[in-house]
């Protein structure tokens, strides 16, 4: 029991700071209707360019590394939210250089049903380190430089 405890006491001299970058290259908002009522809701898209280097994360306690972009903003009522709208599981250090073009893999909708008077939002490059023993660590590994408003609704896909 002492072994386990001094493996997982250990893992945070490991302490490290890695970087990374988002860039969003459009957001685009579009009305939507859901099936099972006739509430109308707005669904937002979003296409995201992410680097980061996450390999300092890996050490012989790391089992695998969660990580997430999410989405920051405050609605029109004033409620915070935080909304994970990509992720992936990283396990092995040789796939911890991280390059993806993409698109959010998750719906991004708010309960107020519109993003109109929603303040600007963040992005950010968050992970979570699992080890094989001891306790899960969290982190932030990139953000936006500046907050992002999301645009007025569009009637269609385009």
């Amino acid at each position: 029991m002492c072994l386990l405890a001094s493996i997982a006491l250990s893992s945070f001299l490991f302490t490290t700071d890695p970087k990374g970058e988002v860039y969003l290259t459009s957001i685009k908002v579009f009305p939507t209707s859901q099936r099972r009522t006739t509430k109308k809701q707005e669904m937002t898209f979003v296409n995201f360019n992410i680097s980061a280097d996450l390999t300092p994360l890996f050490h012989w306690n790391t089992k695998q590394l969660f990580l997430y972009l999410e989405a920051e903003y405050t609605n029109a009522k004033g409620v915070q939210n935080e909304v994970v709208i990509w992720d992936r599981i990283v396990r092995r250090k040789e796939d911890a250089v991280i390059n993806v073009v993409g698109k959010n893999k998750y719906m991004l909708r708010d309960l107020e049903s519109t993003f109109k008077n929603a303040s600007s939002a963040h992005y950010a490059l968050k992970y979570n380190v699992m080890p094989y023993v001891g306790l899960l660590t969290y982190g932030e590994a990139g953000r936006t430089v500046e907050p992002l408003a999301f645009p007025p609704s569009q009637s269609r896909v385009s």
